[in-house]
């Protein structure tokens, strides 16, 4: 691949003068930080450690179950408002969404394989892991920058930010609750003040209290003092010291 600085460049006019409703921004900012995270374990893996070992593998798994039902999630609902309203818009996205299923089923037959593997096979089998998973984060790198662009430009010009709130309700009331507790693990930490305020302050609002807590408690060991100080005024919530970094 090379890098055209004309693209790079681009990307300072990728944006409407006004921001507009972005379904991809949040949830792709816990993708890119999962796949980062579980790339960069892998790297670090003592193989003579059984626990550590078991689970650096099981966290791999984790991102492929994740990365999996996010396929679904678009395919189920963003690539079905696209189409509604520009026929053919979504089909070369969703081409990829075929391969990085396959890309996804290959990765855990590795994650298999090397669970299943003797020690001293080990080393060898985690490096192959390792190099399929960067072709495969690389991949998907460049395939959300082309959502956040190419299909948010579609979702502008075909809906309003009241209709494209509307489709990405839906999506996320379909998502279940332990899935909804892993993507607020890597989403939250990830967003800027500002996001974690508004995502947080409107679950406030409209969530049983049981579930903001549940989420303030799955993410605050994963913020700073500062950030989690930050986001409990914020919310108008007391600072509850715990274990944060």
């Amino acid at each position: 691949m090379k890098i055209d600085a004309r693209e790079i460049a681009a990307l300072t006019q990728a944006q409407p003068a006004a921001p507009r409703m972005d379904m991809y921004a949040s949830i792709h900012k816990a993708l890119r930080a999962f796949m980062a995270d579980t790339l960069l374990g892998l790297g670090r893996m003592d193989v003579e450690d059984d626990l550590e070992f078991a689970h650096t593998c099981d966290r791999v798994m984790q991102l492929l179950d994740l990365c999996r039902a996010h396929l679904h999630h678009e395919n189920q609902f963003v690539h079905a408002a696209m189409e509604a309203r520009q026929p053919g818009s979504s089909q070369s996205i969703a081409g990829e969404h075929v391969e990085h299923e396959q890309a996804i089923t290959a990765l855990a037959d590795g994650v298999n394989h090397l669970m299943a593997c003797a020690k001293p096979a080990r080393p060898a089998a985690t490096q192959a892991l390792y190099r399929q998973l960067a072709l495969f984060v690389a991949h998907n790198f460049e395939h959300m920058h082309e959502e956040e662009t190419a299909h948010n430009r579609v979702l502008w010009q075909c809906y309003t930010d009241a209709e494209l709130a509307g489709v990405h309700d839906a999506l996320v009331a379909s998502i279940p609750p332990h899935e909804m507790m892993v993507v607020a693990r890597w989403m939250v930490p990830y967003m800027s003040p500002a996001e974690r305020t508004a995502m947080l302050s409107d679950m406030k609002q409209h969530a049983p209290a049981p579930v903001l807590a549940a989420v303030l408690a799955q993410v605050q060991p994963h913020l700073t003092q500062p950030e989690w100080t930050k986001l409990m005024r914020s919310l108008g919530l007391p600072v509850v010291p715990g274990l944060v970094h």
